[in-house]
């Protein structure tokens, strides 16, 4: 099968959609040599995968004309590569429905609040239109919270969309650590208004009244979240390579991750597959994706939080039951089966499409 994946996420160097893109596109290509996998975008990024053979970069727009990259230079490129099914990574597909396409609907957040995405006006508006006029051929969702939210919000068929979780790099495991480093909680995830840092921080300034705890926070911070300004104890380190973040997660007293809303929670089965324990909200998603091994907190009352963190400072048996519980939890995902259904979803929408 020739196979066409959106690239553009690949545009930024970190993020929950920029993780499922390279990781989905390495793992099609090392799960199915047969098939050929190109990834396509107007933008410049780079190759994900450039060990792995059938993983390829297309071309980009050549002229005035392909740089309406949605309606003419993409389809342009499907056509030069004779691509028998597009994979929209992020929110999209072509306008004009040649051949069947596939979604990823990763979460109903900019639907949700507008406060949360200030600058996601664009998908709005347009991921409803391309739902609505059946240009999407099969809908990925990366669980069944978010597969429910789809059907009910965009008036889709439940048979049209599949919840499909992803997963972590073998690489995340448990690592050691420096035995004496300062102690610290650790956030991992893009710094931005859906994540609720203002409550984390609160809380752990609670607790750094009580002991000498850093709080790390780890990634990109989003134009429309206010810069930190720094005081003792609080680490902003930004984006870090994806292979310090083992090491990270391995040391800490646990990783804690208050989102209001998720599609799936990847840096909580990040966290769980290196060993770490966490301290989560409610999200159904979350819950979906932790099954019972982290703690999971009202995201909106910050003394609950105040006195887990409290309590977790001093590595209690339920801290340490958190992190068997974590591990095991964590072993149940994979890219390679990732890969496996997405790639069932390919063919259910050629036969869909050929149908039709």
């Amino acid at each position: 099968m020739r196979i066409a994946l959106d690239a553009t996420p690949l545009t930024v160097t970190t993020g929950g959609v920029t993780r499922y893109t390279s990781e989905l596109a390495r793992a099609l290509g090392e799960g199915f040599p047969e098939d050929e996998i190109w990834l396509l975008s107007d933008q410049q990024y780079e190759n994900p995968a450039p060990d792995v053979s059938n993983v390829h970069c297309g071309r980009g727009p050549r002229n005035v004309m392909e740089r309406r990259w949605w309606l003419w230079g993409l389809q342009g490129e499907l056509s030069r590569l004779q691509i028998e099914v597009f994979h929209g990574t992020d929110f999209a597909v072509p306008y004009l429905p040649v051949r069947p396409s596939v979604m990823t609907v990763h979460d109903l957040s900019p639907w949700l609040d507008e406060k949360w995405h200030a600058a996601a006006d664009r998908i709005r508006s347009r991921t409803p239109v391309l739902l609505r006029l059946g240009l999407v051929t099969m809908i990925i969702a990366p669980s069944e919270a978010v597969r429910g939210q789809i059907i009910e919000r965009f008036r889709q068929r439940p048979e049209r969309v599949v919840a499909i979780p992803h997963a972590v790099p073998a690489f995340f495991r448990p690592s050691a650590t420096n035995a004496g480093a300062r102690r610290y909680f650790l956030y991992v995830g893009t710094l931005e208004p859906r994540k609720n840092i203002e409550l984390l921080i609160e809380s752990w300034r609670e607790v750094r009244k009580t002991y000498a705890i850093d709080l790390k926070l780890v990634g990109r911070r989003r134009e429309d979240f206010p810069e930190l300004p720094p005081e003792p104890g609080l680490e902003i380190l930004g984006a870090v390579a994806d292979e310090e973040l083992p090491a990270l997660y391995s040391g800490a007293i646990a990783c804690v991750y208050p989102s209001l809303y998720e599609g799936f929670g990847l840096p909580v089965l990040e966290a769980m597959q290196c060993g770490a324990a966490v301290i989560t909200s409610r999200d159904a998603a979350i819950s979906e994706t932790a099954e019972g091994a982290a703690l999971q907190l009202d995201a909106s009352d910050p003394k609950a939080w105040t006195e887990a963190m409290l309590a977790a400072v001093t590595v209690p048996l339920w801290i340490i039951e958190l992190r068997q519980k974590g591990l095991k939890r964590a072993s149940e995902f994979s890219w390679k089966r990732t890969a496996s259904l997405t790639r069932e979803v390919y063919v259910e929408a050629v036969r869909r499409f050929r149908k039709s």
